[in-house]
């Protein structure tokens, strides 16, 4: 078991008032990750929150042949490795197959299993056997009881620093919803229950692109509102794609948060979660009222 995963493990599970994944949806250039990293790092240290810093070397789901993928593995690996030394962050990054593991597994302190991939039995043991941390995001297409089977895959490898993570469900073809009740199933999985609070608001091959074909859009406004509610429920941490020019984003840009209001959201969330009961069932008491 990988010591420096089981450490960061504890911290996650302990921290207070939630940890954060957050970072760029993929990393378009090696100045623009460690800029995002340098910014996001300042505010979380400002606020007193745990940050893992996150983006994708290889978009390889993405809904159109000519969207843009990122730099590749082995350049994409260079990158978020100079992220880890240059800000003293932990970073988390998502794979899609199971070669791919072991490689991310020498630089990623978090390893990421895909919605579309979190039954994959291969990938799952693959990234488990490198004994890092998995965050394993629900399908959109999965109950959350899904999930302590995904989990289960995870720690019978011996590997037990495991995560899952709320993403929204299919509702029609090109729309998602968040069901706040999944918060509570998840913890079925009796590990960290994250939400992610962007793709969540995906609406999936709902954006015609000029010249033909489709892309993902998205509803950045209501990126509040599921925050809000994830944090009132009381989960352990908060997944956020950030960008400092979502217009301009060259993937997922609809569902990215604006930098420049990252530290605003933050310190509400922060306050909600401070003053809410989420994480602790409320006791039901059923026996009959006296006057």
């Amino acid at each position: 078991m990988d010591a420096s995963s089981v450490a960061l493990y504890g911290q996650l599970k302990a921290a207070q008032p939630f940890f954060l994944l957050a970072g760029p949806n993929v990393i378009e250039s090696e100045e623009h990750v460690l800029k995002m990293a340098k910014h996001i790092k300042g505010i979380t240290t400002k606020l007193g929150l745990p940050l893992v810093f996150k983006s994708s070397f290889d978009k390889a789901n993405r809904t159109s042949s000519k969207s843009f993928r990122g730099p590749g593995l082995e350049e994409g690996l260079k990158i978020l490795e100079k992220v880890k030394i240059t800000y003293d962050l932990p970073v988390v990054t998502d794979v899609h197959e199971s070669h791919q593991c072991e490689a991310v597994g020498r630089v990623a302190d978090i390893i990421q299993i895909p919605a579309f991939l979190c039954r994959q039995t291969d990938l799952l043991v693959a990234a488990a056997k490198t004994g890092k941390i998995i965050n394993i995001k629900k399908g959109q297409f999965c109950a959350p009881s899904v999930m302590v089977n995904s989990a289960e895959k995870i720690r019978l490898t011996g590997n037990q620093n495991v995560m899952v993570c709320e993403r929204g469900t299919m509702f029609g073809y090109n729309d998602l919803i968040v069901d706040p009740r999944n918060f509570e199933w998840l913890r079925e999985a009796n590990c960290p229950v994250v939400a992610d609070v962007t793709h969540a608001l995906q609406q999936p091959a709902g954006r015609k692109l000029d010249g033909g074909g489709v892309a993902s859009g998205g509803l950045r406004e209501l990126i509040p509102c599921i925050a809000r509610t994830s944090v009132a429920v009381g989960v352990d941490g908060i997944f956020m794609e950030v960008h400092d020019d979502p217009l301009k984003a060259p993937c997922d840009g609809p569902t990215q948060w604006p930098l420049r209001n990252l530290e605003e959201l933050l310190e509400e969330l922060i306050a909600i979660a401070r003053v809410t009961k989420g994480k602790k069932p409320l006791k039901i008491d059923l026996t009959p009222f006296q006057e």
